[in-house]
């Protein structure tokens, strides 16, 4: 299924057009078909990258260091971790070398929601199967070239 049949569009003003617009229903067809296990456990796909940035840090990191680190540069990152911290999912904490920081963490509820989500990477990877390893590869090759500077 090509993606003039998805959109109902059946031409586009050159290839450059069609794979940028490719590119956006494809992130968006991605995340609502991830969106289903976020949705199970009361988290966003920014809260679950964020949860995933904090176990992987592996001591408490600033807000700043976040939001280096996210997928979406476009988010309130400080409001999206206060909400981490509503649900127990993280907790902040006065930063030792500079009292006017905070430091992020994650708590143990939010590394044993993230145990139970990784329970799930293989029905995500599935996501990929018609893709060959080498495809794939390809296909991240050409990703990264897009957003390379000119």
């Amino acid at each position: 299924m090509g993606i003039e049949k998805d959109i109902n569009q059946q031409t586009f003003r050159n290839d450059y057009q069609k794979a940028a617009i490719n590119l956006i229903y494809t992130y968006h067809w991605l995340n609502e078909k991830m969106k289903v296990y976020f949705d199970n456990e009361g988290i966003t796909s920014q809260q679950f990258n964020i949860l995933r940035i904090l176990r992987g840090a592996g001591v408490p990191i600033s807000t700043m260091q976040i939001r280096e680190r996210m997928l979406d540069k476009m988010s309130d990152t400080s409001r999206i971790v206060d909400r981490l911290v509503l649900k127990g999912l993280a907790q902040k904490n006065v930063c030792k070398n500079d009292k006017r920081l905070v430091d992020v963490s994650i708590t143990a509820k939010g590394r044993k929601l993230l145990e139970k989500l990784d329970t799930h990477e293989k029905d995500m990877d599935a996501t990929f199967g018609n893709l060959s390893d080498s495809e794939a590869m390809q296909l991240n090759k050409l990703l990264d070239k897009i957003r390379q500077p000119r």
